[in-house]
């Protein structure tokens, strides 16, 4: 062959955009499932880049340049998705996630520092293009002489069939596969948009009148006791409950070349309850998704975040639970309420005020809102307001400003970090998170001051992970093994911490047994001395079980879970799937079942049903 007849052969738009579009395949792949074998991105990507392409080259003829350079666009805005959304989550984004788009200018500081340079080269090939068909000669006789359509139509009709074909055998075996990220690279990242599209929904649920608390405890495989232990420990008291930005619980007693990063926590899970083995259940949502969980004791949504998916209903609640019960309520956060659609998740969680950026204002700006410092101040003043009525309080606190990606302003400094972690992802972690705990020490002094300390039951958790184990680079992976002492893992990831303190809660202990966020209003409810017979709940009170079964979604593949021995990964079920020994374990014990597998299935799809049966507001 000629040097001629190859340059033509290349100059072909279906050659020179397939060539450029596999190798943005290659980089999607390589970065989400660390796979560079090029045969498999070939039998998966280029079907179905090859379908659009023979509908260019049968339908389209003075404009054909231009459709090649759209559906390059489109591919190469999927592949770019792909990449970012993987990095943020760790999870294959989907279409779902067309409805954060609002929420990316807020966070986009977030976004920006998880963007290696190179991920920008997949839009390389589009400037150039456009640069050159502005001014080169060459290149727009090029496009001119490729606007005939194909005269080849019968070769182009076999290549589409056989494409075809390829992409359902890639999708349909493959359907049944639990988990996502699998799926996703057995069909192939296109088919796999695809498939999520196009593929119908089957949400079976079950009918309201069967969910009941039998059912879900069975399902669990606990007995709530008649007479639980510590019923009414701290009937009557205020109840503060202060989720924590980003707080995972390898902060707790963490000392880095003998300074203590969190002390103020150290000290609160030394004196008072402290749940070592505790976990996260958000999803798409994050800190909002934590709200829900924390407020309701139902799961997240299996896609989309619960204030997109279910604020549209009047739910049972934490908030209406303590209003039943005499309480004032009220939540704060120093961000927009707007944000994450929290207007609409505060008045399906029935709490009667919020104070949100208008009551905070824009003093001392850390990130999206005003410093924890100012949050706690303006919120102990505002509790102190609520205690003089005649009536107790019920108020929860969003601290936010050890958020990703914890580059706070040098002004919030409270220590200086050694050599090893200066300029690291980790490293701006661990400063971002003594900040957060200095502005805590702050609020439990004000507490105590105001008297309102001992009058109350202070509960403080973290709403989610602050390290993605897919966020970091080797130097910041050789640091957590620095920490742990081990490979830092899925469960480390997901364990948050969990402490409950105040006047007459005087168990002062580490429990190791399992919990989740789902399981904090069970266990307050039976502190306060607050029944929860007439409230569906899938927590459970973690002061009166020994055994957990914890389903999770979003972070971890559908139908994975975690036990008291270990965490479950689910594979394409349950037979190929994985097995972690939880944080802090060497083993995993006795490990999971097939039985609890199922268990975990079904108690998610049991609070699917109920909550979306739940009456329009």
């Amino acid at each position: 062959m000629s040097r001629e007849s190859i340059i033509h052969f290349f100059k072909k738009p279906f050659v020179l955009f397939t060539i450029i579009l596999l190798l943005k395949g290659y980089l999607a792949w390589a970065v989400t499932f660390d796979d560079w074998l090029p045969w498999k991105v070939l039998i998966t990507e280029l079907p179905f880049i090859w379908l659009l392409f023979c509908l260019i080259e049968w339908f389209a003829s003075k404009r054909k340049l231009m459709a090649y350079t759209i559906v390059n666009l489109i591919l190469t805005g999927v592949f770019f998705a792909v990449i970012m959304y993987f990095k943020y989550y760790g999870v294959i984004v989907t279409y779902h996630a067309l409805a954060q788009v609002n929420q990316v200018t807020e966070v986009k500081s977030s976004v920006f520092s998880l963007m290696d340079p190179y991920y920008l080269l997949v839009f390389a090939d589009i400037i150039v293009l456009l640069v050159l068909l502005l001014k080169s000669r060459k290149v727009k006789e090029w496009r001119h002489s490729i606007k005939r359509k194909t005269n080849k139509k019968s070769t182009v009709s076999v290549v589409f069939i056989l494409c075809l074909m390829i992409c359902l055998f890639n999708i349909v075996p493959n359907r049944a596969s639990m988990n996502e990220i699998k799926k996703a690279q057995q069909m192939g990242i296109l088919n796999y948009e695809a498939y999520t599209i196009l593929s119908p929904k089957k949400e079976t649920y079950v009918p309201l009148k069967s969910v009941n608390q039998a059912s879900i405890d069975e399902l669990k495989g606990i007995t709530e006791p008649e007479n639980p232990k510590y019923f009414g420990n701290a009937k009557g008291k205020n109840l503060i409950i202060i989720q924590l930005e980003s707080f995972q619980n390898f902060l707790i007693n963490l000392k880095i070349d003998g300074k203590e990063i969190t002390p103020n926590m150290n000290k609160l899970a030394n004196e008072n309850l402290y749940f070592s083995n505790f976990n996260q259940q958000v999803g798409q949502g994050n800190t909002s998704d934590a709200e829900f969980v924390v407020n309701t004791s139902f799961y997240i949504p299996p896609d989309g975040a619960a204030t997109q998916k279910y604020v549209d209903k009047k739910l049972p609640s934490l908030p209406s639970l303590m209003e039943q019960n005499g309480y004032n309520t009220a939540t704060f956060h120093t961000n927009d309420v707007q944000f994450w659609n929290r207007e609409e998740l505060y008045s399906s969680l029935g709490f009667q005020h919020y104070y949100d950026q208008p009551f905070f204002g824009n003093e001392d700006m850390v990130f999206f809102g005003s410093s924890d410092e100012v949050l706690y101040a303006k919120a102990t003043d505002k509790m102190q307001e609520m205690d003089q009525t005649d009536k107790p309080f019920y108020a929860q606190i969003i601290s936010m400003s050890a958020h990703h990606p914890f580059t706070i302003p040098e002004s919030k400094y409270k220590m200086e970090l050694p050599e090893r972690y200066q300029g690291t992802f980790v490293g701006d972690y661990i400063r971002a998170q003594n900040y957060a705990d200095y502005a805590l020490g702050q609020l439990i002094d004000e507490l105590k001051q105001k008297g309102l300390w001992d009058d109350s039951l202070i509960v403080i958790y973290g709403d989610h992970m602050g390290l993605p184990i897919y966020s970091l680079d080797h130097d910041d992976k050789e640091l957590m093994k620095e920490i742990y002492g081990h490979e830092y893992s899925y469960t480390d990831m997901l364990n948050i911490p969990l402490i409950i303190a105040g006047s007459g809660i005087s168990h002062d202990q580490i429990r190791d047994e399992i919990g989740g966020q789902v399981d904090i209003m069970p266990t307050v409810a039976n502190l306060l001395g607050v029944s929860m017979k007439d409230h569906i709940h899938f927590g459970q009170d973690l002061l009166n079980q020994t055994y957990n079964l914890l389903p999770q979604r979003y972070y971890l593949p559908t139908g994975s879970f975690l036990n008291d021995n270990a965490m479950f990964m689910s594979g394409s079920g349950y037979e190929d799937g994985s097995q972690f020994p939880l944080s802090g374990k060497d083993s995993i014990g006795k490990g999971t079942t097939k039985d609890e597998y199922n268990r975990a299935l079904k108690l998610l799809n049991l609070s699917d049903s109920y909550v979306n049966q739940q009456p329009l507001k």
